[in-house]
Order: structure tokens, then sequence, then C-alpha cells
């Protein structure tokens, strides 16, 4: 069993949780359209704005923290946070429940908020002195407790350093008794300004929204306090803590407890003799370079809707595969706005990053949505973004950079031979990753198959598929109006194999062929010509979706990273989590083998088998997609 009091009342109820919050929207409701003469309603609209500002508060400092590109140079420990501990802060807004449900039952005491005053001076000075007096030393002396006991620490504080990164949602992820005795901290100097008759709508908001920051502070592992303002006024580090601060807390826990003021360490000889230096070295530090990846996959943006899948957007849905999320779609014109800016302004950024086997492995965005890439004038200025990343990346030393969808189109800039004929001297292997694309969608066909159905067939993975099976003496029906290209692509088979490359320019061809290989979107009549039971394999982008209820479809090529993955806590696109697109993959089978040529243009057939087992042996797993429709 577990302490009592460790649990939070309404975990059984998961999400729906904020169906606690409906008897506060009901009785502002009601007082506003039936009876307007119940006492002390009015403090619920003010519990429900408060708890909104609070959620929004907690958001915004999460996106801020998250923006790698602005800040990465300031980071304090340079881990990233990975599925588990987002899954375990999920709930991170427990407390602000909590303490709308306790301030419900502690203000309702005092009179209606239209009677306070919206100021009060002597009140501002009266919640300082609490807090200062009261608040302070008391969570100091309760935290302290918190460490040295080791019952209390096991079955309640535990939960909060369970963290190993420390998140601005970690200021919420904590045990129920432990937010008790903080509502009484943050508590004390509001009642207390009250019962002195000094309180005002501006000192609950203001207090409460101010204590929110400094904790967001404290737990943001972003390092934004320039050190010199304490060289210039050494005192304020005894008055305001920082976030390296409290991450030495986290790091070495038998120090630094204060709540926000490092005084209290000082009197009570806990303060972590380390901080100043540490603060400064950061502090000094943000000027620098970070750490160079060894590893870049550079991706795009795909539509207005994913692009709130970021995790600087939102880290919870981020954090789950990508799908069109009704709740966000008023967010839609924001999203819109943001594409403009960026086709005006922005550059390459850094989006995400994990670690394998020691390694710094990222992911840069090029600022174009995929709409745009189909726009003839706009290809130059892609490819201009697209070179100026793959120029910094060899200027930093970055060992293999791999072009992600639409980045390495054919059209656009022949599958980044382009940029490797531009630039002979690059040190930075430059890779499309399709071999390993190629490789996953081939394996994943029964060896007992011996007819296929081919879309996109001229395009340089419906190539390689193709003569990759007539070498197999797999018979393949390619789709294409070009005769030309067709005989072009039939030529490079050997004398033998070529009676195995079938001309085809209608779907009704394939009626009779189970195994579909779409390279090209189809429509739900051209899938209608399939027979009962057939198998649609895809590398279209973006994918088909499925209209047969007696068919089976997969998704784009996948491979799910290995064991060894640290720090990864955002899912790419529709991908579930640890798995990523076979190009990214490839990308990184490329710089995990050490291999020194560029991957670009053609796929190499004879290296589909090498790349395959490469990824094999260094514990990249293939993903099934075959699934049938539910409706």
């Amino acid at each position: 069993m577990s302490a009592p009091l460790s649990a939070w009342p309404w975990e059984i109820l998961g999400n729906f949780k904020y169906m606690l919050y409906g008897p506060f929207l009901a009785r502002i409701l009601y007082t506003r359209y039936q009876d307007d003469t119940i006492r002390n309603s009015n403090w619920c609209l003010h519990i429900i704005i408060l708890c909104l500002l609070r959620g929004f508060m907690y958001q915004a400092w999460t996106s801020y923290t998250s923006m790698l590109f602005l800040t990465r140079n300031r980071v304090i420990i340079k881990k990233g946070v990975d599925f588990k501990q987002i899954d375990k802060e999920w709930h991170w807004d427990n407390f602000i429940l909590l303490q709308a449900i306790v301030a419900a039952l502690g203000l309702s005491m005092f009179s209606d908020p239209e009677t306070l005053g919206v100021w009060n001076n002597k009140g501002i000075i009266v919640v300082l002195m609490l807090h200062v007096t009261i608040s302070e030393p008391l969570y100091y002396n309760i935290h302290k407790c918190f460490h040295e006991n080791k019952y209390l620490f096991t079955h309640y504080h535990a939960v909060h350093h369970s963290s190993p990164v420390p998140q601005v949602y970690t200021a919420g992820h904590a045990t129920f008794l432990e937010h008790l005795l903080l509502t009484i901290v943050i508590g004390i100097p509001i009642i207390g300004s009250f019962v002195l008759g000094y309180g005002s709508l501006s000192l609950i908001y203001g207090y409460v929204l101010i204590f929110d920051t400094l904790r967001c502070l404290g737990h943001s592992n972003v390092e934004i306090i320039p050190h010199q303002i304490f060289d210039k006024i050494p005192l304020l580090r005894y008055i305001v803590y920082t976030p390296t601060y409290h991450s030495l807390h986290h790091v070495e826990m038998g120090t630094n407890y204060c709540l926000f003021m490092p005084l209290f360490d000082a009197l009570g000889n806990t303060l972590n003799s380390k901080s100043r230096d540490m603060h400064k070295k950061i502090s000094l530090d943000s000027g620098k370079n970070s750490r160079v990846p060894d590893f870049v996959f550079l991706a795009h943006v795909v539509d207005m809707s994913s692009a709130m899948h970021a995790p600087f957007v939102t880290r919870s849905v981020s954090s789950m595969p990508y799908y069109t999320r009704i709740h966000l779609k008023p967010f839609l014109p924001i999203s819109f706005l943001a594409m403009l800016i960026m086709w005006a302004k922005s550059k390459t950024f850094l989006n995400s990053f994990y670690y394998l086997r020691n390694r710094l492995h990222q992911t840069w965005i090029v600022p174009r949505f995929g709409f745009q890439y189909f726009l003839p004038f706009a290809a130059e200025g892609i490819n201009k973004q697209i070179e100026e990343a793959i120029l910094r990346a060899d200027r930093l030393g970055v060992k293999v950079i791999s072009l992600a969808a639409l980045n390495k189109n054919e059209s656009l800039n022949g599958g980044g031979t382009l940029f490797v004929n531009k630039h002979p001297n690059l040190k930075v292997r430059v890779v499309h990753g399709n071999t390993l694309t190629a490789a996953a969608i081939l394996h994943e066909i029964p060896e007992d198959v011996t007819e296929v159905f081919l879309t996109g067939a001229t395009s340089k993975l419906g190539r390689a598929i193709a003569l990759y099976l007539c070498r197999k003496n797999v018979r393949v029906l390619m789709l294409t109006l070009s005769t030309e290209r067709f005989r072009k692509i039939q030529k490079e088979a050997s004398a033998d194999t070529q009676k195995y490359l079938v001309h085809v320019t209608k779907y009704q061809a394939a009626q009779n062929c189970r195994t579909w290989i779409i390279g090209k979107w189809i429509t739900s009549r051209q899938q209608s010509f399939a027979p009962s039971g057939a198998k649609f394999y895809q590398f279209v982008v973006p994918a088909i979706h499925g209209s047969r209820r007696d068919c089976s479809y997969g998704t784009l090529a996948a491979m799910k990273l290995p064991e060894e993955v640290e720090g990864l806590g955002a899912c790419e696109y529709t991908m579930e989590r640890g798995v990523v697109h076979a190009c990214h993959a490839g990308g990184v089978v490329h710089y995990l083998e050490g291999w020194t040529h560029h991957e670009v243009g053609a796929i190499d057939i004879d290296r589909i088998d090498i790349v395959w087992k490469a990824a094999l042996k260094h514990g990249l797993k293939p993903i099934s997609s075959i699934r049938k429709i539910v409706y």
C-alpha cells in the first residue's frame, strides 16, 4: 500500500479530473443567469481565471525552455527529457486543482471580491513580510525534513526527485501531502493579509503568479540570470535563487533547500559551495557554442496542424504520435502566422535531440511547410536553406547530415547531388537515407510474392524497388505513362531479368495483383481496382488514406531506434515512440558504420542488403507497418 496522503484523491479519474472544475463553472453560470444573490459566488470566477493564468504561465515557461534554438547554450543539465519522465509528469497540474478547491473553501470566509479594492500598498508590504518571515523558513524546514527523514523521502519526496532532468513541469510533480503543505506555504501570506484587513484582488493575483514564476524559474534547467548582476549587487544572491542554484539541489540533494531565498540555506549551513562558481560558468558559457552534434537529421514542417506537434509548442502532444487534435484547431491561425514569419525571416533551427551511445543526434528544421516545396518560385529559397544548413554542419564538424522527405526531392536538388557537386570538399557526409527506406519496404514483402504492382515507378525509390525485385524474379507491373522512362529503367536490369519488368498505364491492369507498392498518391477509386485481401505498401509523402476495409495498409517505412537511446521525448510525426522514418534511420546507420561516401542521387541497388544488415547489426529494428483499416 502507498503511504498515507501520497496519492492524489482524483488519480483514478485520469484526464477526467478536469470535470472537478465543473462546480466552479456551474456556480458562476447559475449566479449570472439565475440568482445573483448567492454569497461570494464571484470568488469562483476569480479562482477559475487564476487557474487559467497559472496553467498558461507554466505552459509559456515550458515552451520557452524547450526552444532549443534559443536556450541550447544556457541549458544546465544537458540531458534530454525522455518519454518516461514526460509520462511521470503528465498530471503536473494536480496542484492547481488542489489549490483551487482550498481557495474556494478559504476565501469564502471573506467578503465578496467586488467589495475589495484592486490595490492596497500596505497589503503588498504585509504579504512580503509574511512571506519572508513565515513562508520561506517554513518551506525550508519542511523541505529539509523531507530529505533528512528516510521514511518521508522514500514515500513522498522521492517522487519529485525521480525526474532526472528538472523541468518546469517537475515543479508540480510531487505527492498530495507535499502540495498540501505547499498550499499552506503559499496561503499564509494571502490569508494573513486578509485577516489584517489589507487584502486586495491584485495581491492574490500578483502573489500567486510571482510565486509560480519563481517556481518555474528554479525548475527551468535554463540559466537566464546573468552572473554580473550578483557581482554588482552581492546581497542579491541571498535574496533570490537561480535555475543553477536549484538544479544543484537536484544533483546534490543535501544542499540548497530554500524556497526562493538562499539566505535560509546560508543560515542553515546547507548552501552548496559550488552554487556561485557554477552559475558564473554557465552564464559565461552561454555565449559559446554548445556541444557539436555527431549526426543531424534535416527535416521540414509538414502542414499547419502538424506544426503544433513541435516539443516547444506542447510537450505532451509531441510525445505522442501526431494526429489532428480537435482542441488545437482554434490555434491554426497562429500556426498560419508562424508560417508567414518563418517564410520571411527564419533560418534552419534546432528542434530536438537525443543521445545514442553517448553521441549527440539532433533534428534541425528547415522553416518551410510541405506545400511550399511544390511552388516553383520557392525552390531556390528552399535549396538555399538546405545548402546553408549543410555548410553550417560542415563548419561545426558534424559527421553526417541526413535529408528528410521533401528536402531530398529529386526535382528540387537531385536527391542531394546539387549540394555535393557544388561543394566537392565537404567533410560532412550528405545522406538521403533512401537506401534503407527501400530495404525496409522490400524486406517487409513476403518472400513468396511473385507479382507486385508499383506506382511512382520511375521515382528514385520506385526505380530501386523495381530493379531489386526483378533480380529476385518477381514480376513488377510498373505504372507509368512514360514509355521512355520505363525503357530507361528496364535497360538497367540484366538481360535475363528484364522480362520481369512490365509496363502498364492503367490501374485496371493490377486487378488480380494482391501486393501494391504505392509511391504516388492514389484516390479511393484507384484503390478500388485492387482485389480483396490486397496489401498496400507505400513510400508516398504524405501517406495515402486507406479506403478499403477488406485490404491491409502500411504506413511509411520506419525503424525502431536501438534500446540505448537516451533523452528521446518527442515522436517523429506519426511514428510511434522510439520509431523514426527509415531515411532518418538510414542516416544513423551511415554514421554508426563510419562510411565516408555521400549517399545522394540514385540508389545503389547493390547496397540495399548491405545497409539493411548494417541496420540490424546496430540494433535498429524493422517495424511492421501493415494493418487493417478500422472504422
